[in-house]
């Protein structure tokens, strides 16, 4: 019988999310155990600082929920490593690499409201609750004079503060919904066109050590080749705008005949109204060129 260990968060997110991750490549290799070490981050103990702090930060907040667990990976106490991708900074540490991006989740962000409430009809005063800059900034566009609210705690904790009507609505991600198994919750979608998730919101990164080449096959059996394309694109513009240092940075990406469709928005520190940036990639292949392109786009709209 062959052990891997696979470092994650504790979370409850984190927990279900790694634990699909491991019965799939249980299944897919017979005899493999996968063991889950829960690793606790300096995110975990301390929070999300704000983006002023954040932006002093070597790999910007986001670093904070990734740090501790690479540090295992490289120090060998884990195998490899399961997280969101979109908590990932835009540049690796160095010698690790993603193996595996496995089939995304649904990326949008989703609107869960009290009863006989939906997105076309939220007007003026009206309370939604959400602790993220991006989406702060979007649904005041949106909705001007929409009431914001700060929006902490896990899942139920949030549910059960919009049934005791803290506030109308909130908005949050569909997968996370869905991982949790609380996909039943009623909640309704919305299109990037009005809310663009976060890069790479949705998916999966499983993350081995560059010199782990027996990890990275095993593990590597999990990727998928069209979530890679886009988790890549989205996160390629994270990097070129110079995300995770505490300015918002949204990005969705879609396949498009043999290119990429890339949509961003972006809003410098401090800024009360962001930008959207789009393009048509025709060459995978210029990838780096072509978010470098959207990257200047966005930061001199």
């Amino acid at each position: 019988m062959a052990v891997m260990k696979m470092g994650t968060r504790g979370s409850p997110l984190a927990l279900a999310q790694s634990g699909q991750a491991a019965r799939r490549l249980e299944a897919l290799n017979r005899g493999l155990v996968i063991e889950t070490v829960v690793v606790k981050t300096s995110g975990d103990l301390f929070g999300a600082p704000p983006p002023e702090q954040a932006k002093n930060l070597p790999q910007g907040a986001k670093g904070l929920w990734v740090k501790e667990i690479e540090e295992a990976l490289l120090d060998g106490s884990i195998d490899f490593a399961a997280h969101s991708a979109k908590d990932l900074p835009a540049l690796l540490a160095p010698g690790l690499s993603v193996a595996a991006y496995p089939e995304r989740e649904d990326p949008r962000d989703a609107l869960v409201a009290r009863e006989g409430l939906a997105w076309a009809v939220l007007k003026a005063g009206m309370k939604v609750a959400t602790s993220s800059l991006r989406r702060r900034l979007m649904l005041s566009a949106a909705v001007p004079g929409v009431q914001l609210q700060a929006l902490r705690g896990n899942v139920d904790t949030r549910l059960r503060k919009l049934r005791e009507g803290e506030f109308d609505a909130m908005v949050i991600a569909v997968a996370g919904l869905k991982r949790l198994g609380r996909g039943e919750v009623r909640h309704e979608p919305l299109d990037p066109s009005v809310m663009l998730p976060s890069p790479a919101q949705g998916s999966l990164a499983l993350e081995v050590r560059s010199d782990r080449t027996d990890v990275a096959r095993i593990v590597g059996a999990l990727d998928h080749p069209a979530t890679r394309l886009c988790v890549e694109f989205e996160r390629g513009f994270l990097g070129a705008v110079g995300g995770g240092c505490g300015s918002p940075v949204g990005a969705f990406a879609l396949p498009r005949g043999g290119g990429v469709f890339l949509e961003c928005f972006f809003a410098r520190e401090g800024e009360t109204a962001g930008r959207r940036v789009r393009g048509l990639c025709a060459d995978p292949a210029r990838r780096e060129a072509f978010v470098a392109e959207l990257a200047a786009q966005a930061r001199k709209a």
